[in-house]
């Protein structure tokens, strides 16, 4: 028996032996490479991206996966230096961010070196910009879903601190079995002030602020259903949201897989101090009203309209044009009167999720060719609304040959995160973009993983509704679920 165990114990240590020895064999320094007069295939590609500093390592696979090595020299156009050598490129997390720091206004250049079948190579070098503008927001939160069309399943909210690679559940479906958990906003990247929708059999409205929870009932007998799409007023005390009836359809033999659209909607702000909603009749017409948004300072809302059409049979004559009205906070009142900033019949083509940046100067937009849920229009585009000229333009810089949507805006408004499918056409992940004083954005780069081939190719997950905070969110799970299951609501009233 003993000599049994003995044997066991020597096969552990050969294997541990082993297994030390595979990692240990992507150790060795680049000798006599070969150049070769191209730049090296990364993934993700982060090839001439604008990072701020202090972001998480901008870990890199190469693109290849039968390679022996990677050995990568990071060097800083004002000082500094950083190597990393392995199966990828694995930056340590504090020289990483001492050498971006070090080099904030200035670049960083990269070369890579590869050994394959013995042999190494060395590519051309690239450069990452490191900008002067910083984005110190803790990081990001996101609804995480696979891309299916239940309701339930694995999914949840989460929250990312961009600094870092840590990840942690904001509310996980493992708290609430059954339920559908979106439309998550935070006030200006406040995560003290945020609110969600709840979905399914005990479905309702999360209102959070200043460390007292709030569960609703939004729908009345004066409104046509429950809230959903949301966004908040900067003072904190009110809170927009439109009402919609939202419903999908698949295709069959054709390119594009799903419709989502409305059969009504209206927008409405609630008053959170009062629990009352504020109406307009401007903005409870038979038209579809969606989307609503306020601007920097407040006073101005936002949001999208169209004429109805009889769907999902003309779901493609559907198209949303760009509006505002304006919101006194003081009054809790509306304009008399609706500007139209973009006109969908005009242009030909739909326009919506409207998201001002916080120093009152653009407007960013989804432009697609028809309907109100671009997440599903592979057309789908970001483009730009200088707010005190109107100019409009399409964020080339940004943009590629499938769907943009679910962006937002940084505190300093030189940043912004989106979601893309840009990678497969089926799984929206998350982009973080620069955005100079002209409106032109920079080439966006991929959120940060360790090991992002790994991470992002086995985890077969969409990002949505992607928004920047400033710190943790930190709601009661437990109170919510309390609330949820025993049907605890206050019902809202109407002003």
């Amino acid at each position: 028996m003993m000599k049994r165990i003995n044997i066991r114990y020597q096969l552990l240590a050969v294997c541990c032996w082993l297994l030390a020895m595979a990692g240990s064999s992507c150790s060795e320094s680049p000798t006599n490479p070969t150049l070769v007069n191209k730049l090296p295939a990364i993934y993700p590609d982060y090839i001439g991206v604008t990072i701020p500093a202090n972001i998480a390592p901008m870990d890199f696979n190469f693109a290849e996966e039968d390679i022996d090595c990677m050995d990568v020299v990071v060097k800083g156009s004002k000082g500094g230096e950083l190597h990393a050598n392995g199966d990828w490129a694995d930056f340590n997390m504090d020289d990483w961010h001492e050498l971006t720091e070090q080099n904030a206004g200035g670049e960083l250049v990269f070369t890579v070196c590869v050994k394959k079948n013995g042999q190494w190579l060395q590519y051309q070098d690239f450069k990452m910009v490191v900008s002067k503008h910083r984005l110190d927001e803790y990081g990001v939160t996101y609804r995480r879903i696979a891309p299916g069309y239940e309701v339930g399943g694995d999914i949840g909210i989460y929250q990312r601190d961009i600094h870092s690679f840590d990840e942690s559940a904001i509310l996980a479906e493992s708290v609430l079995p059954g339920q559908c958990m979106n439309c998550h906003v935070a006030n200006h990247a406040n995560p003290n002030t945020f609110n969600m929708q709840i979905r399914g059999e005990h479905g309702g409205t999360l209102i959070y602020k200043d460390g007292k929870q709030s569960y609703l009932t939004t729908k009345t007998d004066s409104t046509v259903a429950n809230t959903s799409y949301s966004y908040w007023h900067p003072d904190g005390d009110y809170c927009a949201f439109s009402t919609n009836s939202i419903h999908q359809s698949f295709f069959v033999g054709t390119g594009q897989r799903i419709e989502v659209y409305d059969t009504f909607s209206n927008v409405l702000v609630l008053d959170t101090r009062t629990n009352e909603l504020v109406l307009c009749p401007l903005l409870q017409t038979d038209d579809w009203e969606t989307y609503p948004a306020f601007s920097a300072d407040g006073k101005t809302l936002f949001y999208c309209t169209a004429k109805p059409y009889r769907v999902p049979a003309e779901w493609d004559k559907v198209k949303y044009s760009l509006c505002k009205i304006a919101f006194d906070a003081k009054t809790g009142t509306y304009g008399d009167h609706v500007d139209t900033l973009l006109n969908a019949r005009e242009w030909d083509k739909s326009f919506t999720y409207p998201r001002a940046s916080y120093d009152g100067k653009w407007l960013m937009f989804n432009v697609t060719n028809c309907g109100n849920f671009p997440v599903n229009h592979p057309e789908a585009d970001l483009w730009l609304m200088n707010l005190q000229t109107g100019e409009t333009h399409p964020l080339s810089g940004a943009n590629s040959d499938d769907t943009e949507s679910f962006h937002n805006w940084s505190l300093n408004s030189h940043w912004f995160v989106f979601s893309s499918r840009r990678e497969n056409g089926v799984y929206s992940m998350p982009y973080i973009a620069f955005i100079d004083d002209k409106g032109r954005a920079g080439k966006p780069f991929l959120l940060p993983q360790r090991n992002p081939r790994k991470y992002y190719l086995e985890e077969m997950d969409s990002y949505n509704c992607i928004d920047f905070t400033e710190g943790k969110v930190n709601v009661d799970a437990r109170e919510i679920n309390k609330h949820v299951f025993d049907n605890q609501r206050i019902q809202v009233k109407i002003r």
